[in-house]
């Protein structure tokens, strides 16, 4: 679902930059035989997903980036952890990617699942759209 839901693009002749990442499937363009690039909004939507899997110490030589989702997957499913999850998501993007400006975060435990079901609705600077990114967070043993 990750590769499916970057796939909305920048095309407001608003914008004055372009964003632009290596596309981490490593699939490789047709035309200069390089890796392919992804830009604007795919590129942002990227880096949120990254920056809500990377615990603390994991970015070499930026120990602080991350954060301790990881860890809380393990605690008991109540509200008071719901909101926290909710808290700590919001923070982390606030704190770690200045492309973006939040508008939400919405986060629902699901206890069938054992895990959290995330929906962060943001927008990308120089985009007029709102940009929604789901993921879902479970623990892996």
């Amino acid at each position: 679902m990750s590769r499916y839901d970057a796939t909305q693009t920048n095309e407001s002749t608003r914008s004055s930059k372009i964003y632009k990442d290596l596309n981490l499937d490593f699939q490789q363009n047709s035309a200069t035989k390089d890796i392919q690039k992804i830009t604007d909004v795919e590129s942002v939507k990227r880096s949120v997903k990254n920056l809500i899997n990377t615990n603390h110490y994991e970015k070499p030589f930026h120990p602080e980036v991350g954060s301790n989702l990881r860890g809380m997957l393990f605690e008991l499913m109540t509200p008071q952890m719901n909101h926290l999850i909710t808290k700590q998501i919001e923070q982390l993007i606030k704190n770690y990617e200045p492309r973006c400006r939040l508008v939400q975060v919405f986060t629902q435990s699901m206890i069938e699942r054992n895990g959290y079901s995330i929906q962060i609705s943001f927008y990308v600077v120089n985009n007029p759209n709102p940009v929604t990114v789901e993921s879902f967070l479970e623990r892996l043993r």
